[in-house]
This record gives C-alpha cells, sequence and structure tokens, in this order.
C-alpha cells in the first residue's frame, strides 16, 4: 500500500469514528431530552433547590343519597425544617423566635414533651400510652446522665425494671463488672414500669432532666427556664423524627394569612408555609359515626411508616373516618421548588401530582339522621327536665330490614365534631360532663332487653315444639317454679294475671307468667342458642365497632331461664344489637351484618371500588305460621285495645312494636327499651331505641312514632306529642 492509500485509509477510518460519536452523542441528547426529560430536570433543579411533598386531600364523606356530610376546607401550616437553617443560623433561636410569634398571634402549636409548660415544672409521663411512654423512655435513656442515674438506681432495686425474672438473671452474672450490670438493666426497663416516679425516685427530677436535654441540644445559658422549656417542647419532637431521617414538623396548623405575612416580613429561619387541608363538617349531626382525625403521632408511626405515611400526616382516629382509613388517605404528591439566591420561589415542578382519597358513601340517611337526633335529645331533655336527672343518656338505631343497612345511629348526648378538639378536654371530663358526650350508647352501651326479648323467646318455643300455636296457659299473676318447694317464682308485671293467653296475647299483652313458663320448658342451653343464632351476644359486624353484648348464663345451682326469657337476668345487649335482631325476625330470618358502608367510589367518581355487604350472613329457619304469630303479636301493641294505641294513631304506617323496662333496683329508675318495625305487611325498616332512667313509657314510643313518620312521610307530618310518662311492660 503506497503513502496516499494508507492515508486515504486513516481518513476513512477517523471520519468513520466520528459519524459513530456523533450518532453517540445524538442518541444521548434524545435519550437526555425527550426519554428523561424529567428525571434529568429534576436533577438539575435539586441543584439549585428542593423536593417537597404536596399533601393530598382526604376523600370525602356522603350519605345514601350523595349529600356531603365531611369534606375539606383549604388552609395552610407552618412546618419547622431545620434542613432550611442557613450556615450561622442557630436552630434554637428560630424556634424560640416562632414560638414567640404564635403566642403573639394566639396560634397554637404542637408540644408533646410530656413535662408541663410553665413552672412549676412537673412530669406528665404517667398520662401517656404505653407506645409514647415507651418513645420517651427510649429517649431519656440516650441521655447519658440519665442513663447513668437509672443504672445506679436499678442495681439496688432491680424488681423496678418492671423484669424482675431478667433483672435478678443479670446481676447473678459475674463475668459482668458493676456498669456492665447497670446498662444492661436500664435495657432491660419496660415502659410498663417506666413512670415519673421511677425518674424521681432514680434522681431523674424535671430539673434535671431539663438540664441533661439543654446540654445535649446546646440550648444557651441566656434563655430563661421557660424558654429553654418552649424550645425543648419543638427538640423533642425533632428528635423523635430524626430517629427515621424526617427533619420537618407541622409547628402549627390551620394558620391565617395575617400568620403568614408576618411570617414573610419578619424573616423567620426555618420556617415553611405549605398547603394543607382541614375537614370540613357540612353536618352537625352523625358526630358518633363519623369519629375524628389527628395528626399522626410516635404510638403510629412504628405501624405506618411503610404504609405511604409520613410522619406529620392526617390520619382516622376513630368511627368511619378510622374504619375507612385505607380509601380515605389520599397518595401524596412531590413537587420540586426552584429557589433564587435571596431563598424566593423562582418556580414549581411537579414530579408526581397528588392524588385526592376516595369517596366514602355511607347508609346513612342524613335527613333522617337529623331527625332522630333531634327528636332524641327533645324526649331526653323533657324527662330530665322532669325529674332533674341530667346524667341519663340514650341510644337509637334504625335498620333497613334484610340488608343491615344503617340508615341512622344516633347517641346522647353528642357533640359537635367542628369544635371536638378545643372541646376535647371538657368533653373527656366526667365531673363537668357526667353524661359522657364522648360515649356512643348506640353501639357500645349495654343495656338489659326487658320484654323485648319476648317475640325472640317466642319463636324459639314455637320452632323447638314446646308450645304450639293454640295452646294457652292461665296466667294468674304469680308464675312459680315447678317442683321448688320454696315458692320460688316471679310475678307478671299484671299482679292479678291476664287469665288465658296463647303465644300471640302473650307478646301483645308482655304477659311474664306465658314467656317464664316457655323459658322453664326450653332450659338455657336452648334459649342461648336462639339468641346467637339472631345476633345477640356477639359483634354486630358494623365497621365503627360495637360492644359484643352478654347472653345470659345459670350461676352454679340455679336455672335463670325462666327470667332470662323475658328479658331480664344476667344478660345485656346493645341498641344496635337490638335493631339487628328485629331486623333478623321480621325479614324471616335472614340474618345480615350491620354496615355503614354503601361504597367506595374513586374521588373522580369514574369507579365503584367497594361496595357493603348486603347478603344475609346467616339464615335461620321459621316457619311462616311462627312469623306470622310473632308478627300479630306485636302489632297488637300498636292496634285498638293495645297499649300503644294512643300513640300509634299519629303513625302513618302500619307497624308492629314491643315495649320494655330493663330494671336496674337499688332504687333507680328503670332504662327504658323500645323496638319496632314498619310496614306491618312488608316491613322496611326496624327502630330500636334506648333511654336510660327512662323506664318503659310513653315517652319511647312517642320518639318511635315520629321516627317512623320521618322516614314515610317526610316534611309532611309533623313530631308527635310526648304524652304522659305511663309505665309499659
Amino acid at each position: 500500500m503506497d503513502r496516499k492509500e494508507h492515508r486515504l485509509l486513516r481518513l476513512g477510518i477517523l471520519g468513520g469514528f466520528l459519524v459513530v460519536v456523533l450518532i453517540l452523542y445524538l442518541g444521548v441528547l434524545y435519550d437526555t431530552q425527550v426519554n428523561d426529560y424529567n428525571k434529568y430536570l429534576a436533577q438539575s433543579i435539586r441543584s439549585i433547590a428542593r423536593e417537597e411533598k404536596v399533601e393530598a386531600s382526604r376523600g370525602i364523606i356522603t350519605d345514601r343519597s350523595g349529600r356531603p356530610m365531611v369534606s375539606n376546607r383549604s388552609t395552610y401550616s407552618l412546618t419547622f425544617d431545620a434542613s432550611l437553617l442557613q450556615k450561622g443560623d442557630d436552630e434554637n433561636e428560630a424556634i424560640l423566635r416562632l414560638i414567640r410569634l404564635c403566642q403573639a398571634q394566639g396560634v397554637a402549636w404542637v408540644d408533646n414533651l410530656p413535662i408541663t409548660a410553665i413552672q412549676p415544672f412537673a412530669y406528665t409521663v404517667d398520662q401517656l400510652s404505653s407506645i409514647q411512654k415507651g418513645r420517651f423512655m427510649t429517649y431519656v435513656k440516650s441521655l447519658p446522665d440519665a442513663r447513668e442515674a437509672l443504672g445506679k438506681y436499678f442495681l439496688s432495686h432491680p424488681e423496678a425494671t418492671g423484669s424482675a425474672e431478667t433483672a435478678e438473671s443479670i446481676l447473678a452474672q459475674t463475668e459482668l463488672d458493676q456498669d456492665a450490670k447497670a446498662a444492661a438493666l436500664v435495657d432491660c426497663l419496660t415502659a410498663d414500669a417506666f413512670s415519673a416516679q421511677l425518674l424521681e425516685d432514680a434522681g431523674v427530677t424535671v430539673s434535671k432532666l431539663l438540664g441533661m436535654m439543654r446540654a445535649k441540644l446546646e440550648i444557651p445559658s441566656y434563655f430563661t427556664l421557660e424558654e429553654a422549656r418552649l424550645v425543648l417542647g419543638v427538640q423533642y419532637e425533632l428528635s423523635l423524627r430524626k430517629l427515621d431521617n424526617y427533619d420537618a414538623y407541622i409547628l402549627a396548623e390551620d394558620i391565617d394569612t395575617v400568620f403568614i405575612s408576618l411570617l414573610s416580613d419578619g424573616d423567620y429561619a426555618g420556617a415553611k408555609v405549605s398547603r394543607s387541608t382541614v375537614r370540613e363538617y357540612e353536618t352537625e349531626f352523625a358526630a358518633h359515626i363519623l369519629g375524628t382525625v389527628g395528626r399522626l403521632q410516635a404510638e403510629d408511626w412504628d405501624d405506618l411508616k411503610g404504609k405511604g405515611y409520613d410522619m406529620d400526616d392526617w390520619i382516622g382516629r376513630d368511627g368511619v373516618e378510622l374504619a375507612f382509613e385505607e380509601y380515605l388517605k389520599g397518595t401524596d404528591g412531590r413537587r420540586v421548588v426552584s429557589t433564587n439566591a435571596e431563598g424566593k420561589i423562582t418556580g414549581e415542578y411537579y414530579s408526581e401530582e397528588p392524588e385526592p382519597g376516595n369517596t366514602v358513601e355511607l347508609t346513612i340517611d342524613l335527613e333522617l339522621q337529623q331527625a332522630v337526633e333531634t327528636y332524641l335529645a327533645q324526649t331526653v331533655s323533657a324527662m330530665s327536665e322532669e325529674d332533674g336527672d341530667y346524667t341519663r343518656g340514650a341510644g337509637v338505631v334504625v335498620e333497613k330490614v334484610g340488608t343491615g343497612e344503617i340508615l341512622a345511629l344516633a347517641s346522647y348526648p353528642t357533640f359537635n365534631l367542628s369544635t371536638y378538639r378545643q372541646d376535647f378536654t371538657d368533653l373527656s371530663n366526667e365531673e363537668l360532663n357526667p353524661d359522657r358526650p364522648l360515649y356512643n350508647r348506640a353501639t357500645q352501651g349495654r343495656y338489659a332487653p326487658g320484654s323485648t326479648i319476648k317475640p325472640l323467646t317466642a319463636v324459639a318455643a314455637l320452632e323447638e315444639g314446646v308450645t304450639t300455636l293454640t295452646e294457652r296457659l292461665r296466667d294468674t299473676g304469680f308464675w312459680r317454679y315447678p317442683g321448688d318447694p320454696s315458692g320460688l317464682g316471679t310475678y307478671c308485671w299484671n299482679r292479678s294475671g291476664h287469665g288465658w293467653v296463647n303465644v300471640t296475647s302473650a307478646i301483645t299483652n308482655s304477659c311474664n307468667y306465658f314467656f317464664a313458663e316457655m323459658g322453664y320448658r326450653m332450659g338455657m342451653d336452648t334459649l342461648r342458642e336462639y339468641l346467637s343464632a339472631f345476633g345477640l351476644g356477639s359483634s354486630t359486624g358494623i365497621e365503627i365497632g360495637d360492644s359484643a353484648g352478654l347472653l345470659p348464663e345459670n350461676p352454679q345451682g340455679q336455672d335463670q331461664a325462666p327470667w332470662a326469657a323475658y328479658g331480664q337476668s344476667n344478660q345485656l345487649y346493645t341498641p344496635i344489637q337490638m335493631a339487628n335482631y328485629i331486623s333478623t325476625l321480621v325479614s324471616g330470618g335472614k340474618r345480615c351484618e350491620a354496615h355503614l358502608l354503601k361504597a367506595v367510589k374513586s374521588y373522580d367518581s369514574a369507579q365503584v371500588l367497594a361496595v357493603g355487604n348486603t347478603d344475609p350472613v346467616d339464615t335461620i329457619a321459621i316457619r311462616d305460621s311462627t312469623l306470622q304469630a310473632v308478627k300479630e303479636g306485636m302489632l297488637g301493641y300498636t292496634q285498638p285495645g293495645g297499649q300503644l294505641y294512643s300513640y300509634f294513631t299519629q303513625c302513618v304506617v302500619t307497624a308492629g312494636a314491643k315495649t320494655g323496662t330493663a330494671q336496674l333496683g337499688g332504687g333507680q329508675t328503670n332504662n327504658g327499651v323500645f323496638v319496632c318495625f314498619a310496614p306491618y305487611d312488608d316491613p322496611e325498616i326496624v327502630v330500636s331505641i334506648v333511654i336510660e332512667h327512662g323506664n318503659a313509657g310513653a315517652a319511647l314510643a312517642s320518639t318511635a312514632v315520629s321516627i317512623l313518620n320521618a322516614y314515610f312521610a317526610a316534611d309532611d307530618v309533623g313530631t308527635a306529642v310526648i304524652g304522659e310518662n305511663q309505665l309499659l311492660p
């Protein structure tokens, strides 16, 4: 090859190489500019800015018709973020300035350090949950001087660790010196044993602990004791978050524009204002159903940190908010915020849009719920004004027959969710509020059913063959236990007796004699079997939780079946259990779980994600003849000659009903219990009512009529008049 050919070859190779390089360059450029544009944009912005969370709004809650019950209101929150501090900024000074601004503007800030905020300082450790205690205990043990003091104390008081056996084993280890034993003893301290008294006994007094914290966190000596305590409250919160590499801390929420302006004008280091939302309550009713939300606390973090939550997220605390947390929680977004040299925001770039939570549609009829709460409050208030008893409470449940859907659920007294946080201290103080407004009597209150259990006893007796539709018993006013020489027995509420009665007339007349005999014939085991089959003595399945109640049982050497058969003895049920049992009965034996969920829809309503289960969980075999006989007995209560006829003349629909008296003894006024269903021919809803110290009187019947009218006639029918409080069986 001559020189010229060699030169051409080299030029060809070089040219080919340059072409390959150009192709690779263009490929990388395309990939950077097109395929990975967002990725590299975010990376470039991060070099001059930061990535932030964009809080997703929580899902809304509606009633069965789509009427909003809980929505969201846009607001702003103040976050203290230590990573925003510039070189030369003092973290403690920055915190104190923010707290002083909050104080001046009347803005509450979050401080969970278990030491009172003003002198004389005192521990509040014993008011913490076990998890909160555990967090504080871990923090205290991280302070060398506190750890040393505890170790010395445990060497002479190993039982104080709460792990006496483990402590003794540590002390018995000869290979360990005293310092090693002390350290091991501190490590085996339990949260249950950790208390204010323990700290004091170990020499870790409040003043000493505050001193240790000041030293560790380098609180300047010129800070007063109260100033130091204020700063330490925030630093404690930051310390808990730093355990999980989380520097941001929401100091105050729902701040106004005036406060935000002061922040901007004052150049407060470490402060960041973020858009947020707070719950907006569209109704004053259904507080016990809807429940509350709160910021995630330290005790929640271990369970939730791997499930898409950040440490200051909102979570449901109780009620529907807690029960449907998985649906209501949205998915937070992310954005990259760029700033200039002065720290002013110059641009926002979303790397991930936030996605709001889903819409939870409840089975509740909001208009009916409002009516039920109003009528219940009127009834109880009238009773209390009459007899001066302002401690009584009440519960009402309205259930849709054959589905388990709860149309209304009310507990009296109630509270306002809009002011719950401000009112909580007073609401939870039983000295100020002996009627316990936070207690949900409709799902948690347990009461003897009284005579409202007689329709179930009748079903059991007929289905078990211990009586027939035609059998008649002569009620003399006193039922004697067969074969008992002591004359043991029970009086009928009508001491003169009802004469000859069959199963239907026994229900209508609420004849204790007849049902005591049925209880004796069946025995406790058979009676309990039927009570259990109808869902009594166990949870109804309602999503917000309920008490299981208590089935009757025989004490050793006794037979309580005759008394249990007409609703006395040692049995207790909730209003929601009573509603569910009556619904099961009048549906012909179809027992459904009580539930509040109608449907879950995506936030844009494009998808239905879940629906409430209306299928029966069990079907009890009840003959048509049995069902008809029992229903007729309950119908007799409301028809001419029946004890409730005067009240049900005002009802727009034919109904069956049963009253009950839950005896309390000790000179107390009996609880009043009431159940009913309507319409008679084709039952659609059932209502159960319990009023503490309400007897079995007219007020319950009148309230039930008002509820039925509200459901079946809406605005066409006014409130029924509460009659005199006559005693009914």
